[in-house]
């Protein structure tokens, strides 16, 4: 919920830098949980009371978050060195969206790019990092 809070509160429309995996994958985690349970909860109103009043908030939600997920794959995206243009590899049916999944999963670049600094630290060690709770 961390890293979700951070690109809501922090990184709103911040499409400037870059964004780590763990940062990303989070983001994408809580956000299909945030989804799943809305459509559970709206499928369940619109049967009990037949009203589509859920799937307005869902709407809503939706577009409130576009914005910080726009922002979060374009940061993601320079964290890989390329550029926020790479978001339109989703438009290609299908190979689109594995390769853009790929190039989301791949590793930062080590050291600075021309995105800015690695948001891991210079001196960032993976293996130590694993199991930590500290962020």
């Amino acid at each position: 919920m961390y890293w979700y809070l951070q690109v809501i509160k922090h990184n709103y429309a911040n499409f400037s830098g870059r964004a780590r995996r763990k940062e990303y994958w989070m983001f994408v985690l809580v956000q299909l949980v945030i989804l799943g349970l809305v459509l559970s909860y709206a499928s369940l109103v619109d049967d009990v009371f037949g009203s589509p009043v859920v799937g307005s908030i869902l709407g809503i939600y939706c577009l409130g978050t576009l914005i910080p997920w726009l922002a979060l794959n374009v940061r993601r995206l320079h964290d890989t060195g390329k550029s926020g243009g790479y978001i339109f590899i989703n438009m290609i049916p299908l190979i689109g969206r594995i390769w853009y999944i790929i190039l989301v999963a791949t590793e930062g670049e080590y050291g600075q790019n021309q995105y800015g600094p690695d948001p891991k630290g210079e001196d960032f060690n993976e293996i130590e990092e694993i199991g930590s709770l500290n962020e």
